[in-house]
């Protein structure tokens, strides 16, 4: 039976035990702070893999952590995009093993994989101005989200017009507006519109529940303990690897 730690026990992080556990694996250790981290450590050197669902302030603390004991970590932490760069290099100079999404929802990387497509279509149109909006629960610290930053960075990639970003309304042609909107109880949506004077086409993705990510983080850690290096869920997904 294969052993898991949970980093992050907030509503994601119990929803990952129960999955887990349904699943087949044994729940190694529970770690929700620092303090747990040194209290639960010979349990969590029994594990195969950790997931971590924890905090931004705390998540690359813990992927230290993870690296130290050359465990398998699967991230789905976001609000440390910037930091993607240096963990890919690590762990291929280091020999670790890390799996990241910013969204571990099958759905919602097939929804990345349409948006791709879309952008790439959109690309000579001009008079398409494309736009995102996002809505989550009140709990959710970071803004933009991590899924509409994924999604934002693949308009830009495939969209020549779009060279950044931002969390606010613009009018100025080279920025992508992400408009982010937090209400009580929504796990999550996302939409991409392309708006023009005459029409307008709309792809989005709404979450009913949480079940989708905690589902697909499980599946990762169960790909990870075969795996070195860094890889994208989506890469494992539909074996680009």
């Amino acid at each position: 039976m294969k052993k898991l730690v949970i980093s992050g026990y907030g509503k994601m992080g119990k929803e990952i035990e129960k999955v887990a556990i349904e699943k087949g694996w044994k729940i190694a250790a529970i770690t929700d702070n620092a303090a747990d981290w040194k209290s639960k450590a010979a349990d969590i050197k029994t594990a195969d893999v950790i997931i971590d669902f924890s905090m931004p302030a705390a998540v690359m603390d813990n992927i230290e952590r993870a690296f130290e004991l050359n465990i398998p970590v699967v991230v789905g932490t976001t609000g440390r995009h910037k930091e993607i760069s240096a963990l890919k290099q690590r762990c291929e100079t280091e020999g670790k093993t890390l799996i990241y999404a910013s969204n571990f929802s099958i759905g919602v990387n097939i929804f990345f994989e349409i948006n791709k497509k879309l952008a790439e279509m959109m690309n000579g149109h001009h008079g398409y101005e494309p736009a995102i909006e996002e809505i989550h629960h009140t709990e959710k610290l970071d803004s933009p989200s991590g899924t509409a930053i994924t999604l934002a960075g693949q308009i830009i990639e495939n969209l020549e017009r779009k060279n950044v970003f931002v969390n606010h309304n613009s009018n100025k042609a080279e920025e992508l507006s992400i408009i982010s909107k937090r209400i009580a109880g929504v796990p999550g949506t996302h939409i991409v519109n392309y708006i023009s004077e005459i029409d307008e086409i709309e792809i989005k993705h709404t979450a009913k529940s949480r079940r989708g990510f905690a589902e697909g983080a499980v599946w990762a850690a169960g790909k990870a303990v075969k795996l070195k290096g860094f890889h994208y869920f989506s890469d494992i997904l539909f074996n680009k690897l």
